[in-house]
């Protein structure tokens, strides 16, 4: 009996499946922009994101560890920076293009943060399970972005007030890692609320030692205790082997034993070989099982971190890296979260909608390898300041001062290339005036799907695709001369592809292992040329008043 054809559930929109066939553009060095460390493998791209994304494909396919996007919320607002009022099917089938490009660039223990609020995220939500599998979900954090006040209360009989945005997680296969952070408890647990002195080998109640020893002046409950209080905080660090709960789990036999003598602290050691204390049937917990270390690696009460965060501040961070982005940047705090749960020093993080930079800004601090990409001229007005303001070390804003940040470190600033191919005024695709013969070679290479890798000794070897298979672009008339002299200096079992603007018909066949193809002809129908913007709407409207801004 055959089986059914499998079916999926997807979401469908206006213009899904007749995506473009993109030209896959290589990049250029800005040196002006560049700085720092010239031997940096962190890069910053100014270009439409989409193109720069293709263009990083070939190189970067499984590299990216994690990649964290905030992109434009399609919610009718109108940003400084971007238009964020999209057609519903346009915003989606833009996301889509991108999100299937990024899923390949994210190596195979690697996880994909899309930070987004409630107008488009359950529909990113069906196409992220298209493109990564509905089983690859990890969770939906909920961040709380925003608070009651101000012009957000205007409406509040008639609508339910936006707090919080939602951070989409999937990860590349089932082999993500994730390393557990923690974060501060508001209030003493009241649970610990003995001490044992081990010098005398009592137990104490917690208060009246408190009072003995002056950290508290009157006798208070547990739960008065205030954890912020810096003598208090000293006492609970220095005596975490001292300050303890009881709970009842504990072998059976050491049990009974400590049942058998009321009031009596009994020694016990455990299977795993340490040494445990028991009194009247109840085994001691000492504070130190709920010391764990914080973001900024201090060790403290501390509770383990979920899927909600309501502790990271929205409301201070306009000026962070000195530059401001109104309604639209996120806090270093958020970004450095992410990659601490998720990546570790070395990795690579990716950002392709940078915006003011925060994702390359924490990352360097991180001492994280970072591609950032921008599309507006912020790429040089905010992102470009701001990390330069990183490597001289003026920069002390954000978590600079959580990672201890001095200062050090480069990057490479890129720019797309324009496109590869255009038509004349008799309407011929012609090759671009603005290449000059390298940037043709690497454009050729990058289109084949060939390694641009220049041989210094022999000039025809321009780039490989494999151990013995070359490519040669030139702009010079291929004759047969120069043919039969190429042959002669190919090595057994290598094989070279030619392309060239014109080239003699005899050369047509004459070797196996030379295959010779014409440009632009070669190139017409494979990708679509001359287009350089499939950007989410780039524009620079009137900038939004504190107002009307609210306290986004």
């Amino acid at each position: 009996m055959a089986s059914k054809k499998q079916q999926k559930l997807e979401l469908t929109w206006i213009g899904k499946g007749e995506e473009p066939t993109l030209e896959p553009r290589i990049l250029i060095e800005n040196p002006e922009y560049s700085y720092g460390d010239p031997n940096t493998e962190n890069l910053l791209i100014h270009g439409d994101n989409l193109l720069a994304l293709k263009a990083l494909e070939q190189d970067y396919t499984g590299k990216v560890k994690c990649i964290y996007i905030d992109p434009p919320y399609n919610t009718g607002n109108a940003f400084e920076h971007y238009d964020d009022n999209l057609e519903h099917s346009i915003w989606l089938d833009l996301m889509y293009q991108r999100i299937k490009i990024l899923y390949n660039l994210l190596s195979n223990e690697g996880v994909f943060c899309l930070h987004l609020d409630d107008q488009e995220v359950f529909y990113a939500k069906v196409i992220c399970d298209e493109i990564f599998g509905r089983d690859m979900f990890v969770s939906s954090i909920a961040v709380k972005s925003s608070t009651p006040s101000g012009l957000k209360t205007a409406h509040r009989d008639k609508t339910i007030i936006k707090q919080k945005d939602l951070v989409l997680i999937y990860k590349k296969t089932k082999s993500l890692t994730v390393n557990p952070q923690y974060i501060p408890r508001p209030k003493w647990d009241s649970h610990y609320s003995k001490y044992y002195d081990r010098d005398t080998n009592e137990v104490k109640n917690l208060i009246e030692v408190l009072l003995e020893q002056g950290i508290i002046k009157n006798s208070i409950s547990l739960k008065s205790l205030n954890i912020k209080d810096k003598k208090f905080k000293n006492f609970y660090l220095e005596n975490k082997y001292k300050i303890f709960q009881t709970q009842p789990t504990m072998p059976a036999e050491e049990k009974a034993k400590s049942k058998a003598s009321p009031n009596e602290i009994i020694k016990y050691v455990d299977s795993e070989g340490v040494e445990n204390f028991a009194i009247n049937g109840r085994r001691f917990v000492f504070l130190e099982n709920s010391l764990n270390e914080l973001e900024d690696e201090s060790l403290d009460l501390a509770t383990l971190l979920c899927d909600f965060w309501s502790d990271i501040d929205f409301q201070n961070t306009q000026n962070e890296g000195a530059n401001s982005f109104p309604a639209g940047k996120k806090p270093e705090r958020l970004v450095s979260r992410f990659l601490k749960l998720f990546t570790k020093e070395g990795d690579l993080v990716m950002d392709s909608f940078l915006g003011s930079g925060t994702t390359a800004a924490v990352s360097h601090k991180m001492n994280r390898k970072y591609i950032g990409i921008e599309m507006g001229d912020h790429a040089y007005t905010h992102s470009y300041e701001r990390l330069k303001n990183i490597i001289t070390g003026t920069d002390n804003s954000g978590v600079s001062e959580m990672f201890n940040w001095q200062g050090g470190g480069g990057f490479k600033f890129y720019e797309l290339a324009p496109s590869l191919l255009n038509k004349d005024k008799y309407d011929n695709w012609v090759i671009s005036k603005d290449y000059n013969p390298d940037m043709l070679a690497a454009a050729m290479a990058k289109q084949e799907g060939f390694t641009y890798f220049p041989n210094k000794e022999t000039y025809w070897k321009q780039g490989f695709s494999a151990e013995q298979d070359f490519i040669f672009t030139t702009t010079q008339f291929v004759t047969v001369e120069l043919l039969d002299q190429l042959q002669d200096q190919l090595q057994e079992g290598e094989s070279l592809l030619i392309c060239a603007k014109k080239f003699q018909p005899e050369c047509h066949n004459k070797f196996k292992n030379i295959v010779l193809k014409k440009i632009p002809k070669m190139l017409l129908g494979k990708c679509e040329f001359a287009k350089d913007d499939y950007s989410l709407n780039i524009i620079n409207p009137p900038v939004l008043t504190e107002e009307e801004l609210g306290d986004e």
